[in-house]
């Protein structure tokens, strides 16, 4: 992507292509159990591909989590599935939303991130968030530190990353995680590695990692303005860190669901979790564009489609439809270059 760049302080506007993600945080497929379970996963990974998708994602969690269904719901290893996706797609990058810091030695994360871009020929980005499911950490006997802590293992396990990604003996030795000439071969295919994608919009810790760490910024989708002010914090993180925001790619998650009419719209939501239909909208596609448009003019360049709103091949098929009406926006940016 092109980045502009005026040191006036001016409001840019970015040569970005945006970036729509299609993420499966559900695994119970009507009719689709035991052996067939992966054969819809694959079948919707490839239908995304095909519609204009640029990023596959699938969750890092053990159980179930809440407002998604109860947790004894199916829900598959995530590095297991997205290996297996890659060998069934040939051009979606791949990654978790997001992998807790929590659940893997970062080392042995990133070889496994490493693994996947091998297998993909160059297509695995690493997502990873503080973790914040006590429940599966407690069923599985992984320690679940407070906050603090976590964060500051997101930030050691980010650095230990990027060492794995670019050097070839990296050594580190952090307050929780150590590497000693650590070895990561066969290297990425990536040059400088996979991109590193981080999850959450914690103001004081998440937000000063990601301008310290990451490529792509994922949040949650709502309100324009506090979205707006969220931003603003980042951008006086990267101040702070020396970082120039517009090179950091923001996303956010949308519930969207592409609807042709108002009775197919009341239909679809009477399918959502009653604790999630709130936070779902039942729009047309120009609609759904309108929506989308006012977060590009505001500095966001990407969006998740979570797979229950996208439940069909045809849903899949209308998302592109909205993809391809929005390959020509550009996306905005304010920032006061020092």
């Amino acid at each position: 992507m092109a980045l502009g760049n005026d040191r006036s302080g001016r409001r840019l506007v970015l040569d970005v292509s945006l970036l729509f993600g299609f993420h499966m945080p559900n695994y119970t497929f009507p009719g689709a159990t035991g052996e067939a379970l992966f054969d819809h996963v694959v079948e919707s990974a490839r239908a995304a591909e095909a519609a204009g998708f640029g990023l596959v994602t699938v969750m890092d969690h053990f159980y179930q989590i809440g407002g998604m269904g109860p947790e004894t719901d199916p829900m598959l290893e995530a590095y297991t599935t997205l290996a297996a996706i890659a060998a069934h797609t040939s051009k979606v990058r791949l990654s978790t939303l997001v992998t807790g810091v929590t659940y893997r030695n970062p080392a042995l994360l990133a070889k496994q991130v490493t693994t996947l871009d091998v297998i993909s020929k160059g297509r695995a980005m690493l997502g990873i968030g503080a973790a914040w499911n006590e429940s599966e950490h407690m069923g599985y006997g992984i320690e679940f530190p407070p906050i603090a802590e976590r964060m500051e293992r997101l930030d050691e396990a980010v650095t230990i990353a990027k060492l794995m990604f670019t050097e070839e003996r990296p050594s580190f030795s952090g307050k929780h995680y150590r590497i000693d000439r650590a070895l990561n071969s066969p290297r990425p295919i990536q040059a400088g590695g996979p991109k590193i994608l981080i999850g959450g919009m914690g103001e004081k810790k998440t937000l000063r990692i990601l301008a310290k760490h990451g490529d792509i910024g994922h949040w949650f989708g709502g309100d324009l303005e506090d979205l707006k002010r969220k931003k603003r914090v980042f951008e006086e993180h990267c101040v702070a860190v020396g970082r120039d925001p517009s090179s950091v790619l923001l996303t956010l998650g949308v519930g969207i669901i592409l609807v042709e009419n108002e009775h197919e719209a009341k239909i679809w939501l009477e399918r959502i979790p009653e604790a999630r239909r709130p936070m779902i909208r039942a729009v047309s596609v120009p609609q759904a564009a309108e929506i989308l448009q006012t977060y590009v003019d505001a500095g966001f360049g990407g969006f998740t489609f979570n797979n229950p709103t996208l439940p069909t091949l045809e849903a899949i098929a209308r998302a592109g439809e909205l993809i391809k009406l929005m390959s020509g926006s550009r996306v905005a940016a304010t920032q006061d270059v020092l």
